[in-house]
């Protein structure tokens, strides 16, 4: 603290102010006297025009651990035990959900030996094969109830982790029968109880994956951790159908349904292996809470859940993006039948075309999640279902036979095109899965969680039962595709359609907004410190004048 020492002369007797003692340590400032040039004034008036001027007897330049002595250690330990909070667990998160949304995405490897197996073993209708990829799907709409169980019930002192276990053991046993057992793949009875039984796991499953990387992302404040998963799935997906061609050029769908069963085996000896005690997730404090009835706690969960997605934040995204996948008819089952059965494109250029469609959805995952997520977020889905729509046309392209026109042959054009209309529809639930995990709630991810997956899959399937009912209805067959681009262009109409309500989309994401204002709320006030003004490598620490203090 500096004290400038003041002489002021007066007609009467000189006032030299007590007060203005020099402070008990040695001053770095050399300091010179000031004189009030109106020597007859009032003794007691300062001259507001006086200025102090301190020169420094040797330049301080102060480290940057040492600017701030006092707050360090509180701030240093603050960051440390942040940084401390969000490694907690990151190993086993790692194993644990990354290896599982690998296996998830890699569920395409037996899917595609499945399709193959339907159409050209069991020689289904294009229509009645769609319509059972449908129904095999109905499994996925109970994802809600799953997550209220996982919500609620706790099984050995765990809510997430027992139920990823169960999921993969169903899953064993559904793709472990249709290898081993020959007849159940034979009958359409028994084929859609077992792809019934594998759906049921990998529902379970994803419930409390996605409820575990929400539950994890708000507990160490980790966001954004749904662009990994979508990473996870894609890098999943590029191995299962690089691989699923050349298995089915090689071997039978038995050996693959095989390969898949024991791939579960691994995702259930790490679901054993991890304690989620050791994720740093909140554990339960009253065991009354595990005893409690089932009844009570599906109500409690129930009402949670019906007030979370009553919100405006929440309900009017979920309604404009439900709206949209489900008013689109989708022909995959008259496309596939038309590719494999018209144009005779072999099973490697099918999975070598969803393997280039699986590293688009990689690279605009990470372009999502190093870019796109600061453009507004009304502003970037409108711009995906445009291009959602443009990119259907592109079998129109393939069916009228234009790419051969343009010398481009059709396996060149089906392996690089025919799974982009697949790819932006799975990008467009990136932004709204990252919304809602930022909105839900504490103690209810799995609950909303499921619901959204829910939704989704519901009004996907409610699009597939849609597209086959048009198939039907136009009079697209297993040997007559001459309709087909009738329904091409009805998908793309209707896909334009919800542009119309672009209005229930947010503009911003409200929690970005958020930690944006906080953001600036922190710098402003850090700004604005009082006694501390940086200039330069050099900090001087101002202080009120004490004879400012007498006036």
């Amino acid at each position: 603290m500096i004290f400038p020492s003041i002489s002021v002369r007066a007609p009467l007797n000189p006032i030299t102010p007590s007060v203005l003692k020099p402070p008990p340590k040695p001053s770095l400032f050399r300091v010179k006297p000031v004189h009030c040039s109106n020597h007859h004034q009032n003794p007691n008036a300062v001259d507001k025009s006086v200025k102090l001027t301190t020169h420094l007897i040797h330049p301080i330049t102060v480290a940057t651990e040492l600017v701030n002595k006092k707050h360090g250690k509180k701030n240093s330990g603050d960051e440390e035990r942040r940084e401390s909070s969000s490694q907690v667990g990151s190993r086993q998160m790692l194993g644990l959900c990354g290896f599982g949304y690998g296996v998830q995405g890699f569920r395409c490897f037996p899917w595609l030996a499945l399709n193959f197996h339907m159409a050209h073993n069991l020689r289904l209708d294009p229509s009645m094969m769609q319509i059972v990829q449908n129904i095999g799907n109905l499994p996925m709409v109970a994802k809600p109830l799953f997550g209220i169980l996982s919500d609620a019930f706790y099984i050995g002192g765990a809510h997430r982790i027992p139920y990823i276990f169960l999921g993969a053991f169903l899953q064993i046993l559904s793709w472990g029968a249709l290898s081993l057992i020959p007849v159940a793949g034979e009958a359409l009875a028994t084929l859609m109880l077992c792809v019934l039984l594998s759906n049921l796991g990998a529902s379970i499953t994803e419930v409390a994956q996605d409820a575990l990387v929400a539950e994890y992302g708000q507990k160490h404040r980790r966001g954004g951790l749904q662009s990994y998963a979508f990473m996870a799935v894609a890098a999943g997906g590029i191995l299962g159908n690089l691989f699923g061609g050349y298995f089915l050029q090689n071997t039978q769908p038995n050996t693959m349904f095989l390969v898949f069963a024991i791939l579960l085996l691994f995702q259930v000896a790490v679901s054993l292996t991890t304690k989620e005690d050791s994720l740093g997730l909140p554990q339960p404090v009253d065991q009354n809470l595990v005893r409690k009835s089932i009844f009570e706690g599906v109500r409690e969960q129930f009402s949670n859940l019906m007030t979370t997605i009553s919100e405006d934040s929440i309900c009017r995204p979920l309604a404009w993006v439900v709206a949209s996948i489900a008013m689109v008819p989708i022909l995959s089952g008259p496309i596939f039948c038309y590719q494999t059965q018209c144009l005779c494109l072999d099973p490697s250029t099918i999975g070598m075309s969803r393997v280039v469609s699986q590293l688009m959805l990689l690279s605009a995952t990470v372009l999502y999640n190093q870019f796109w997520k600061r453009i507004p977020m009304r502003k970037l889905i409108g711009t995906v279902q445009i291009l959602y729509a443009s990119s259907l046309l592109l079998d129109l392209v393939l069916v009228r036979q234009i790419n051969l026109s343009l010398g481009i042959p059709n396996q060149v054009f089906a392996l690089c095109f025919s799974g982009v209309a697949e790819t932006i529809a799975q990008f467009k639930l990136l932004p709204f899965s990252v919304l809602f995990a930022s909105l839900c709630p504490s103690g209810c991810e799995g609950s909303l969680t499921s619901f959204l997956a829910s939704a989704f899959c519901l009004s996907s399937i409610f699009s597939g039962v849609f597209g086959a009912g048009l198939a039907s209805l136009i009079g697209i067959t297993g040997g007559d595709y001459s309709s087909l681009p009738v329904g091409i262009l009805i998908q793309f109409l209707a896909a334009l359609v919800p542009l119309g309500w672009m209005h229930l989309v947010p503009m911003v994401d409200p929690t970005a907004e958020k930690e944006r204002k906080k953001g600036t709320s922190k710098r402003s006030r850090r700004n604005r410190r009082v006694g501390r003004v940086a200039l330069d490598s050099i900090y001087v620490y101002r202080r009120e004048r004490e004879y400012e203090e007498q006036r």
